[in-house]
C-alpha cells in the first residue's frame, strides 16, 4: 500500500487543527493524528494536549465512514516523549489524580474506538508516549536510531501511570514487562517487535505506510492476563525474582520498582478499570516519597544543564567541525571514539603507534557492543569508526577547530604539549585539555595567546558518563568558553560549569572522601565494611573498590597535588604509596585493595596481606553511624565550601555534578540537598564532634556555620 495521499479539496475530511494535534481524513477514509506541539522542538502531554486528544477522539467516534486512524509526530526525532513534568511538577497530590484520571479516560476512549488505531513511531517514545501507543491496537517503529521505546518512569521515582503498568504485561508477559518497566530500559524498534511491544519495523520514509498496512488486520484481539508468562502458577516466582533483582541493585533505597511489581501483579486477572485503579493508587503514593521529590529535582537539574549558558560568553562560540584528540589512552581513546560517533571526522594522535593501535581497538570494542545491542547497525559503527584518523607524527593541524589533549596527568607534560600546538594551528582553533585537576592558567601559562585555553574534563568511561566539567581559567576568552560550551552539548553530554581551582569540582569533593576511606582503613577498619557502609549509603561503588579501580598510583599523584594546593586540604597518610611500592595498583595490575582474578566473570576479594598496614585499631571501635558520618560529611562539608569559593554559582552545579560524575546516592539528591534534609545544624552539630573527637580538618566551613545559626538551606523549602 502507497503512502497516505495528500489531502486536498475534494478529500472527504477536512484538517482539524485545536492547537498540538491535527486530524485529517485522506481519500481512503483514513484518519490521521499528527502530533506537533506548537514553539516546541518535543511533542509531550499536558492537560491541554490530553484534553485535545480527548475531543478529536470524540470527533472519530462520530464518523461512521472510516476505516482506521493513524497516530504520527510531525517532529523529526520525536514521537511523544512523555508527560510535560514542568508543567505538572507544582500540581497537588489531588490534581495529580485528576491528571492520571485523565489519561486513563483519553487512551481507554483510543483503545475503544471501533476502528482499528496505529501508532507510526518515529524519534522517541517514551512514557506517556509509549502509553499512547501501547492503547492503540498495533505499533509500527522506524528503523531511524533516534526511535526509543520504553517506560523510563521508575527512574523518576514513579511508575507508570497511564496504563503502561497494566497493558504491558497484557501484551508481552509479566517477565519481559518488568525487565522494562523495572529497569526503565529504552528500546531501539528492532529489539521492541523482538518481544512483542510493536508489530513492525520499517525505514522511516515507509513507515506511515507499514502502518496503514497494519490497518487491515482490523481490531486487535483482547490481549489474554492469564497466558502462560502471567499464570499464577508462574507468578510467584517471577515476582519473587523480580525483587530479589531489584533489591540486589538498589539495597532497598527507590520504592518505585519494588511498588511497580506490585502494581503490574496486582492488575493482572483483574478487569482492566480495576487494574487502572490499582496502578493511581501506587502512583499517588510514589510521588509523596523523599525519593521521589530527589529523583525529579535530578531530572529539573538534567534540563538545566541542557539549557546552561555561559554569562558574557553567550553567542561567541565558533564552529567546530573537525576535532583533534591528543593522546590514545583511555581517556583520548574514549573521547576520539565519542566524538566520531556523532560525526565529527577526528584526528586521534600519540607518538606511540602502539598507543593508537591500543586506542583504535579500544573504540572499535565499543562500536562492536554498540552493534550487539542493536544500538548501531554495523555499517554505521565501520562508518563512524573510520571517521577517527590515527596519527604517530606531525601532521598539519590548521584546519582543526577544536584540540582536546588528553595526554598524561603531569603539568610539564601538558605545557610542553600547549606548546607544540600553538605553533601547528590556525589561529582560530580553540585548545582544550582534558585535565581532572591540573590548573588550566598553568597549563596555558607559556603561550603566546593563552585566552583560547579552556578545560573540557570529560569522565571515564566517557561513553557512559554524562558529565563534562567546563573549567573557566583566569584568561580564558568568551570565544574560547561558549565554543568548549556549545560543543559538549552538541555531542550529547551534560555540562557543568566550573572556575579554575584545584580540583575542579568533583575531583575536590570527592577526593576527601576517598581520603578519609584509607585513613579509617588504617585506622584498623575491614575493608568490605566500609565499602559496605558506602553501598548501604546509596553510592554505586564503595570508596576502596573506587580506589582500585581508579588506580592506587593516579589517585595518589592527584592527592598529593590537591595536597599542595588546597588551603584546607583532608591530610594524607603513606598508607597508598606503600601499596604502590609493592606494584598493587588496584584493578590494572589485579592487586589493590582487592584481589581481581584472571579468570572472566570471577569476583574480586579483599586482598588478605594488608593488614600490617592497619597500625591504628581506633577506627575498629566506632559505630557504624560514626565512620559514615566521617566519609560523607567531609564530603558534605567540601561541598559547601566549593560553593563558598564560587567554583560554581550555584548548589544545584554542586549537586548535578556530584550526582552525574559520581553516581552520588541518587535518592539523596546531592550532597547539598542531602545537608537540607538531615538539617545543616545537625551536620554542622557532627562535624564539630567529629573535629573534637577524630580530627581538626572535620572543622565546618564558614558557609555551613552562617547558614546553621540562621537556620538558612540550600534549597527553598518544598
Amino acid at each position: 500500500m502507497n503512502p497516505a495521499p495528500a489531502l486536498s479539496a475534494a478529500a472527504p475530511g477536512s484538517p482539524a487543527r485545536t492547537g498540538n494535534i491535527e486530524l485529517t481524513v485522506d481519500r481512503e477514509h483514513v484518519a490521521t493524528l499528527t502530533f506537533d506541539r506548537q514553539n516546541s522542538t518535543a511533542n509531550v502531554f499536558d492537560v491541554a494536549t490530553l484534553k485535545e486528544l480527548d475531543a478529536h477522539l470524540a470527533t472519530l467516534e462520530h464518523r461512521g465512514d472510516l476505516k482506521g486512524v493513524v497516530l504520527v509526530s510531525a517532529k523529526p526525532k520525536i514521537f511523544v516523549a512523555g508527560a510535560d513534568l514542568n508543567a505538572f511538577s507544582g500540581a497537588t497530590v489531588a490534581q495529580l489524580g485528576d491528571i492520571v484520571d485523565l489519561g486513563h479516560r483519553v487512551f481507554r476512549r483510543l483503545e475503544a474506538l471501533k476502528i482499528p488505531s496505529v501508532a507510526a513511531i518515529n524519534g522517541v517514545c517514551l512514557g506517556g508516549g509509549c502509553e499512547l501507543a501501547l492503547a492503540c491496537d498495533w505499533r509500527v517503529g522506524s528503523t531511524d536510531k533516534s526511535t526509543k521505546i520504553g517506560l523510563p518512569e521508575t527512574q523518576l521515582g514513579i511508575l507508570p501511570a497511564w496504563g503502561g503498568s497494566v497493558r504491558l504485561p497484557r501484551l508481552i508477559g509479566l517477565p519481559q514487562a518488568l525487565g522494562i518497566i523495572l529497569t526503565g530500559k529504552q528500546l531501539v524498534a528492532q529489539q521492541a517487535q523482538k518481544i512483542g511491544m510493536i508489530d513492525d519495523v520499517a525505514h522511516p520514509e515507509y513507515l506511515v505506510a507499514a502502518a496503514r498496512q497494519q490497518l487491515a488486520k482490523g481490531k486487535r484481539p483482547t490481549p489474554s492476563p492469564s497466558g502462560l508468562m502471567n499464570s499464577a502458577l508462574l507468578r510467584p516466582l517471577v515476582v519473587r525474582k523480580a525483587r530479589a533483582d531489584v533489591l540486589a541493585k538498589t539495597r532497598g533505597h527507590y520504592p518505585a520498582p519494588l511498588k511497580a511489581i506490585d502494581a503490574a501483579v496486582g492488575a493482572l486477572g483483574q478487569p482492566l478499570e480495576t487494574g487502572l485503579a490499582i496502578e493511581k493508587a501506587a502512583f499517588l503514593s510514589l510521588v509523596q516519597t523523599p525519593e521521589c521529590h530527589s529523583l525529579m529535582s535530578i531530572f529539573h537539574l538534567r534540563e538545566r544543564a541542557k539549557k546552561l549558558k555561559a554569562g558574557d560568553a553567550d553567542g561567541a562560540a565558533r564552529s567546530v567541525k573537525r576535532v583533534a584528540v591528543i593522546g590514545a589512552g583511555v581517556m583520548g581513546a574514549g573521547i576520539a571514539q565519542w566524538t566520531s560517533s556523532r560525526g565529527y571526522p577526528t584526528i586521534l594522535k600519540d607518538v606511540a603507534p602502539e598507543a593508537l593501535a591500543k586506542g583504535l581497538k579500544s573504540a572499535e570494542k565499543i562500536y562492536q557492543d554498540a552493534v550487539k545491542k542493536k544500538k548501531l547497525t554495523q555499517a554505521e559503527a565501520t562508518a563512524a569508526l573510520d571517521r577517527i584518523t590515527p596519527v604517530a607524527t606531525d601532521v598539519p593541524l590548521a584546519g582543526i577547530d577544536l584540540v582536546i589533549e588528553a595526554a598524561v596527568e603531569k603539568l610539564d607534560l601538558k605545557q610542553k604539549v600547549f606548546a607544540q600546538l600553538e605553533q601547528r594551528v590556525g589561529p582560530q582553533t580553540i585548545l582544550a585539555t582534558n585535565t581532572s585537576a591540573l590548573s588550566i592558567d598553568a597549563i596555558a601559562g607559556g603561550l603566546a595567546d593563552p585566552t583560547r585555553v579552556v578545560g573540557i574534563h570529560f569522565f571515564n568511561p566517557v561513553h557512559r558518563m554524562q558529565l563534562v566539567e567546563i573549567v573557566r581559567g583566569p584568561r580564558t576568552s568568551s570565544a574560547a568558553l561558549d565554543t568548549a560550551l556549545t560543543f559538549v552539548k552538541a555531542i550529547g553530554k551534560l555540562p557543568v560549569l566550573v572556575k579554575d581551582s584545584p580540583g575542579f569540582l568533583v575531583n575536590r569533593i570527592l577526593l576527601p572522601y576517598m581520603v578519609e576511606s584509607v585513613r579509617l582503613f588504617n585506622e584498623g577498619v575491614d575493608v568490605t565494611r566500609l565499602d559496605r557502609l558506602m553501598l548501604d549509603f546509596g553510592m554505586p561503588m564503595g570508596p576502596l573498590r573506587l580506589t582500585d579501580e581508579v588506580g592506587l598510583d593516579v589517585a595518589q599523584h592527584v592527592a598529593v597535588d590537591l595536597q599542595n594546593r588546597l588551603p584546607k586540604p583532608v591530610p594524607i597518610n603513606d598508607t597508598l604509596v606503600q601499596m604502590v611500592e609493592k606494584g598493587w595498583l588496584g584493578k590494572k595490575t589485579g592487586t589493590g585493595f582487592y584481589v581481581f582474578p584472571k579468570e572472566k566473570g570471577a569476583k574480586e576479594s579483599p586482598n588478605d596481606q594488608l593488614a600490617f598496614l592497619q597500625t591504628n585499631g581506633k577506627g575498629r571501635t566506632q559505630d557504624d553511624a560514626t565512620l559514615r558520618d566521617r566519609m560523607v560529611l567531609v564530603m558534605v562539608n567540601e561541598a559547601a565550601r566549593v560553593l563558598e569559593e564560587g567554583v560554581v554559582s550555584a548548589p544545584e552545579d554542586v549537586d548535578f555534578g556530584m550526582i552525574f560524575g559520581t553516581g552520588w546516592a541518587p535518592f539523596r539528591g546531592g550532597p547539598l540537598r542531602y545537608a537540607d534534609t538531615r538539617g545543616v545544624a545537625d551536620v554542622v552539630a557532627q562535624l564539630q564532634k567529629l573535629q573534637t573527637d577524630v580530627a581538626p580538618y572535620f572543622e565546618p566551613c564558614a558557609k555551613l556555620r552562617h547558614m546553621a545559626q540562621s537556620q538558612a538551606r540550600f534549597y527553598p523549602s518544598r
